[in-house]
Protein backbone atom coordinates (compact mmCIF):
# COMPACT_ATOMS: atom_id res chain seq x y z
CA UNK A 1 0.00 0.00 0.00
CA UNK A 2 3.04 2.22 0.78
CA UNK A 3 5.33 1.01 -1.04
CA UNK A 4 8.53 1.22 2.10
CA UNK A 5 9.32 0.00 5.35
CA UNK A 6 5.71 1.41 6.55
CA UNK A 7 3.70 -2.12 4.97
CA UNK A 8 5.55 -4.25 7.81
CA UNK A 9 4.76 -2.15 10.34
CA UNK A 10 0.98 -1.84 9.38
CA UNK A 11 0.66 -5.20 7.89
CA UNK A 12 -1.94 -5.93 10.73
CA UNK A 13 -4.38 -3.78 9.59
CA UNK A 14 -4.03 -3.50 5.45
CA UNK A 15 -4.63 -7.24 5.73
CA UNK A 16 -7.80 -6.50 8.38
CA UNK A 17 -11.26 -7.39 6.46
CA UNK A 18 -12.42 -4.09 8.63
CA UNK A 19 -9.48 -1.97 6.70
CA UNK A 20 -10.46 -3.23 3.79
CA UNK A 21 -14.08 -2.83 3.94
CA UNK A 22 -13.58 0.91 5.23
CA UNK A 23 -10.57 1.39 1.80
CA UNK A 24 -13.74 0.27 -0.13
CA UNK A 25 -15.81 2.67 1.74
CA UNK A 26 -13.30 5.88 1.15
CA UNK A 27 -13.23 4.67 -2.60
CA UNK A 28 -16.98 5.08 -2.93
CA UNK A 29 -16.68 8.39 -1.23
CA UNK A 30 -13.78 9.49 -4.19
CA UNK A 31 -16.42 8.35 -6.38
CA UNK A 32 -19.49 9.72 -5.71
CA UNK A 33 -18.38 13.28 -4.49
CA UNK A 34 -14.72 15.26 -4.85
CA UNK A 35 -12.47 14.70 -2.45
CA UNK A 36 -8.83 15.83 -1.46
CA UNK A 37 -6.58 15.13 -1.90
CA UNK A 38 -5.82 13.34 -4.85
CA UNK A 39 -6.66 9.97 -3.98
CA UNK A 40 -2.84 8.89 -5.24
CA UNK A 41 -1.58 11.74 -2.65
CA UNK A 42 -3.77 9.84 0.58
CA UNK A 43 -0.92 8.16 1.79
CA UNK A 44 1.62 10.50 0.86
CA UNK A 45 2.83 11.12 4.57
CA UNK A 46 3.93 7.34 4.75
CA UNK A 47 5.65 7.32 1.23
CA UNK A 48 7.65 10.33 1.72
CA UNK A 49 8.91 9.47 5.50
CA UNK A 50 9.74 5.63 6.04
CA UNK A 51 9.16 4.67 9.44
CA UNK A 52 12.84 3.66 9.76
CA UNK A 53 13.41 7.84 8.79
CA UNK A 54 11.03 9.46 11.26
CA UNK A 55 12.94 11.58 13.60
CA UNK A 56 9.70 14.24 13.98
CA UNK A 57 6.52 13.72 13.76
CA UNK A 58 3.33 17.14 13.51
CA UNK A 59 0.37 15.90 14.31
CA UNK A 60 -2.66 18.13 12.45
CA UNK A 61 -6.29 17.69 11.94
CA UNK A 62 -7.65 16.63 8.80
CA UNK A 63 -6.65 17.85 4.99
CA UNK A 64 -7.45 21.24 3.51
CA UNK A 65 -10.76 21.15 1.98
CA UNK A 66 -10.03 23.50 -0.86
CA UNK A 67 -9.10 22.78 -4.43
CA UNK A 68 -5.83 21.76 -5.51
CA UNK A 69 -4.33 22.96 -1.96
CA UNK A 70 -4.06 19.31 0.42
CA UNK A 71 -1.36 16.66 -0.60
CA UNK A 72 -1.48 14.49 1.70
CA UNK A 73 1.04 16.57 4.59
CA UNK A 74 -0.53 18.22 7.59
CA UNK A 75 -0.34 22.26 7.66
CA UNK A 76 1.30 21.70 3.31
CA UNK A 77 -0.34 22.84 -0.14
CA UNK A 78 1.03 22.38 -3.11
CA UNK A 79 3.72 24.51 -4.95
CA UNK A 80 1.74 27.78 -6.01
CA UNK A 81 -1.23 27.53 -3.55
CA UNK A 82 -1.50 30.78 -1.25
CA UNK A 83 -0.01 30.21 1.96
CA UNK A 84 -2.71 29.43 4.53
CA UNK A 85 -3.00 31.10 7.56
CA UNK A 86 -1.32 28.99 10.16
CA UNK A 87 1.43 27.77 7.91
CA UNK A 88 2.06 31.51 7.65
CA UNK A 89 2.01 31.56 11.57
CA UNK A 90 5.01 28.67 11.58
CA UNK A 91 6.80 30.53 9.22
CA UNK A 92 6.84 33.06 11.51
CA UNK A 93 7.63 31.12 14.37
CA UNK A 94 10.32 29.69 12.92
CA UNK A 95 11.86 33.03 11.16
CA UNK A 96 11.88 34.10 15.09
CA UNK A 97 13.06 30.91 16.21
CA UNK A 98 16.24 29.98 13.79
CA UNK A 99 16.62 33.23 12.12
CA UNK A 100 15.33 31.34 8.68
CA UNK A 101 13.82 33.44 6.00
CA UNK A 102 10.02 33.14 5.39
CA UNK A 103 9.46 30.72 2.82
CA UNK A 104 6.98 32.17 -0.32
CA UNK A 105 5.83 28.20 -1.34
CA UNK A 106 3.88 26.81 0.87
CA UNK A 107 4.71 23.00 -0.30
CA UNK A 108 6.43 21.52 2.78
CA UNK A 109 8.12 18.40 1.15
CA UNK A 110 11.78 19.09 1.73
CA UNK A 111 10.94 19.00 5.42
CA UNK A 112 9.20 15.44 4.81
CA UNK A 113 12.65 13.79 2.91
CA UNK A 114 14.49 15.57 6.31
CA UNK A 115 12.39 13.21 8.26
CA UNK A 116 9.59 14.73 9.30
CA UNK A 117 6.20 12.83 9.41
CA UNK A 118 3.57 15.26 8.06
CA UNK A 119 0.51 13.17 9.39
CA UNK A 120 -2.69 14.26 9.77
CA UNK A 121 -5.34 12.38 11.60
CA UNK A 122 -7.66 12.21 9.48
CA UNK A 123 -6.07 11.41 5.97
CA UNK A 124 -9.42 12.46 3.41
CA UNK A 125 -12.20 15.41 3.32
CA UNK A 126 -14.99 16.30 0.89
CA UNK A 127 -14.34 19.49 -0.98
CA UNK A 128 -15.77 22.12 0.84
CA UNK A 129 -16.74 20.63 4.12
CA UNK A 130 -13.93 20.48 6.58
CA UNK A 131 -13.91 17.45 8.53
CA UNK A 132 -16.61 15.99 6.72
CA UNK A 133 -14.12 12.02 6.71
CA UNK A 134 -13.61 12.56 10.38
CA UNK A 135 -14.65 9.15 12.95
CA UNK A 136 -15.32 7.40 9.30
CA UNK A 137 -12.41 5.19 10.41
CA UNK A 138 -9.12 7.27 9.73
CA UNK A 139 -8.27 7.41 13.37
CA UNK A 140 -8.20 3.68 14.17
CA UNK A 141 -5.32 3.57 11.62
CA UNK A 142 -3.67 7.05 12.29
CA UNK A 143 -3.65 5.91 16.11
CA UNK A 144 -1.87 3.39 15.30
CA UNK A 145 0.68 4.81 13.08
CA UNK A 146 1.47 7.27 16.08
CA UNK A 147 1.65 3.99 18.71
CA UNK A 148 3.75 2.29 16.43
CA UNK A 149 6.46 5.57 16.53
CA UNK A 150 6.27 5.17 20.51
CA UNK A 151 8.03 1.74 20.18
CA UNK A 152 10.62 2.74 18.41
CA UNK A 153 14.14 2.15 19.89
CA UNK A 154 15.31 5.73 18.14
CA UNK A 155 14.02 9.19 20.00
CA UNK A 156 11.07 10.89 18.01
CA UNK A 157 10.12 14.51 18.47
CA UNK A 158 6.07 14.79 18.52
CA UNK A 159 5.00 17.82 18.08
CA UNK A 160 1.54 19.06 19.06
CA UNK A 161 -0.02 22.07 18.41
CA UNK A 162 -3.30 22.63 19.45
CA UNK A 163 -6.03 20.51 21.61
CA UNK A 164 -6.69 17.91 19.05
CA UNK A 165 -2.75 17.12 18.20
CA UNK A 166 -2.50 16.96 22.32
CA UNK A 167 -5.12 14.46 22.45
CA UNK A 168 -2.40 11.84 20.71
CA UNK A 169 -0.20 12.23 23.95
CA UNK A 170 -1.84 9.47 25.58
CA UNK A 171 -0.07 7.18 23.25
CA UNK A 172 3.06 8.70 23.48
CA UNK A 173 4.81 6.48 26.38
CA UNK A 174 8.18 5.92 25.93
CA UNK A 175 10.46 7.92 28.25
CA UNK A 176 13.43 8.08 25.27
CA UNK A 177 10.61 10.55 22.86
CA UNK A 178 10.45 13.62 23.70
CA UNK A 179 6.71 15.89 23.18
CA UNK A 180 6.47 19.49 22.44
CA UNK A 181 3.37 20.96 22.74
CA UNK A 182 1.74 24.28 22.41
CA UNK A 183 -1.52 26.25 21.25
CA UNK A 184 -2.75 26.20 17.61
CA UNK A 185 -0.70 28.01 14.87
CA UNK A 186 -4.00 29.14 13.86
CA UNK A 187 -4.86 32.77 13.68
CA UNK A 188 -7.64 32.34 16.91
CA UNK A 189 -4.78 30.86 18.75
CA UNK A 190 -1.31 31.52 17.61
CA UNK A 191 -0.91 34.55 20.13
CA UNK A 192 -1.85 32.33 23.17
CA UNK A 193 1.27 29.95 23.46
CA UNK A 194 2.41 29.40 19.82
CA UNK A 195 4.21 32.06 19.10
CA UNK A 196 7.70 32.39 20.76
CA UNK A 197 7.40 28.32 21.63
CA UNK A 198 10.64 27.86 19.84
CA UNK A 199 9.63 24.54 18.55
CA UNK A 200 12.42 24.01 15.78
CA UNK A 201 15.09 24.75 17.94
CA UNK A 202 14.34 22.72 20.83
CA UNK A 203 13.98 19.60 18.24
CA UNK A 204 17.19 20.42 16.97
CA UNK A 205 18.69 20.33 20.64
CA UNK A 206 16.96 17.26 21.28
CA UNK A 207 18.04 15.54 18.08
CA UNK A 208 21.50 16.94 18.34
CA UNK A 209 21.86 15.47 22.14
CA UNK A 210 20.75 11.81 20.94
CA UNK A 211 23.32 11.78 17.94
CA UNK A 212 20.58 12.49 15.21
CA UNK A 213 21.38 14.50 12.25
CA UNK A 214 19.44 17.91 13.12
CA UNK A 215 16.55 19.19 10.85
CA UNK A 216 16.87 21.20 8.00
CA UNK A 217 14.15 23.86 8.49
CA UNK A 218 14.72 25.83 5.92
CA UNK A 219 12.14 25.28 2.97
Amino acid sequence: MIGNDWDEVLKVIENSEGFKKFLQMINEKYESSICYPPKNLIFNALKLTSYHDVKVVIVGQDPYHGEGEAHGLSFSVQKGVKIPPSLQNIYKELNSDLGIPIATSGDLTKWAKEGVLMLNAVLSVEKDKPASHRNLGWELLTDYIIKALNQKETPVVFILWGNFAKEKKKFITNPHHLVIESSHPSPFSASYGFFGSKPFSKTNEFLIKNNIQPIDWQI
